[in-house]
């Protein structure tokens, strides 16, 4: 095939990029700078206010809080899963993929019986009487970090999963052989060979909880604003689109910024063999 049918091949799918992904980024950044307040004004003002920061901070935290309890809870289930035979292996990732054929809000209203002052985690509490009144739960940092962990934790498992399964087992009966502990063969053998899977699945996981909007309005309300649920309130409460365009394309930089780190970081600690 020459250069040129290959272009024209890749014609359609560029168009499409360019006009389902670059395009709307574009008709957010045009309103930003048609403002008296010159051509960074919308920015400085936004990031000079801590209040702002705060929320760049907690949404921050939120997300790298879930990646490390999504990473420590899903690869030894994923260890797990790829080492059980074809037929059951099957069986189990369909039920790790069957929660998230469920509506998100239907999930986070579950979350909302579950850590609710009247709900089943208080009760339990309360009936072992380890607790005197019923906790806060609900509307709190928390509870977005476990509705984050919940809604991405199957993509994590699946991610890891797939990297796995291709792993070679004779490597870790050497291992074995020569005395190595199962914990030793863990963290020298088995997670080296999963750097590019474990980035993976972080960055996934990164990327939909820096930008999630459901999870953090439904369990986290008002009082602890996110950056996209911060977009919504300026948008959609206040009619300020064009502070919600500023905030927006701070969230996309942020977000690309922050992926393209731990992609160079992924890079510099792969120790697979080069292919070249």
């Amino acid at each position: 095939m020459n250069r040129k049918s290959v272009i024209w091949l890749l014609l359609p799918a560029f168009m499409g990029v360019l006009l389902f992904a670059l395009f709307p980024i574009i008709q957010i950044i045009i309103p930003t700078f048609q403002t008296r307040y010159g051509f960074w004004g919308l920015y400085s003002t936004f990031l000079r206010n801590t209040y702002n920061w705060q929320i760049i901070g907690r949404t921050f935290f939120i997300a790298i809080v879930t990646i490390i309890l999504v990473l420590i809870l899903g690869l030894p289930i994923s260890l797990w899963i790829a080492r059980q035979k074809k037929s059951i292996k099957q069986i189990l990732m369909i039920l790790i993929l069957f929660p998230m054929l469920t509506n998100a809000v239907v999930r986070n209203f579950a979350w909302i019986i579950i850590l609710g002052r009247d709900g089943i985690v208080n009760k339990f509490l309360l009936n072992l009487h380890l607790i005197n009144h019923p906790l806060s739960l609900l509307y709190t940092n928390l509870a977005i970090i476990i509705g984050s962990i919940y809604l991405f934790l199957p993509i994590m498992i699946i991610t890891l999963t797939s990297n796995i399964s291709e792993l070679n087992l004779e490597v870790e009966e050497a291992a074995a052989v020569l005395g190595s502990t199962p914990l030793q063969t863990l963290f020298k053998i088995i997670i080296p060979q999963l750097t590019t899977g474990i980035f993976t699945g972080c960055i996934l996981v990164f990327a939909g909880t820096m930008t999630a909007y459901t999870t953090p309005q439904i369990l986290g309300g008002n009082r602890h604003l996110v950056m996209s649920t911060l977009i919504y309130q300026q948008a959609m409460t206040l009619g300020n689109w064009q502070k919600a365009s500023v905030i927006a394309l701070i969230l996309i930089i942020i977000s690309a910024l922050s992926m393209w780190i731990m992609k160079k970081i992924n890079y510099f600690l792969d120790r697979r063999p080069s292919r070249a």
